[in-house]
């Protein structure tokens, strides 16, 4: 699995960070990026929880 921000859309809620601080962090500039690229399996639920919380739907993944 991979995730990406899409960086028009993240407003820098941060919940993705709380839910998941080993995918994702903050930039310096207070939005979202992906920190692992592919995602760790052990990972993969806490991602895929992040997808369904982000409330401007920044985030998406591709694969398994």
């Amino acid at each position: 699995m991979r995730a990406s921000v899409d960086p028009d859309r993240c407003a820098g809620h941060g919940i993705c960070v709380s839910t998941c601080p080993a995918v994702f962090s903050l930039t310096d500039d207070g939005f979202a990026e992906v920190r692992v690229d592919p995602i760790p399996v052990e990972y993969t639920g806490l991602v895929e929880q992040a997808v369904s919380e982000c409330p401007e739907q920044a985030i998406s993944v591709v694969g398994d």
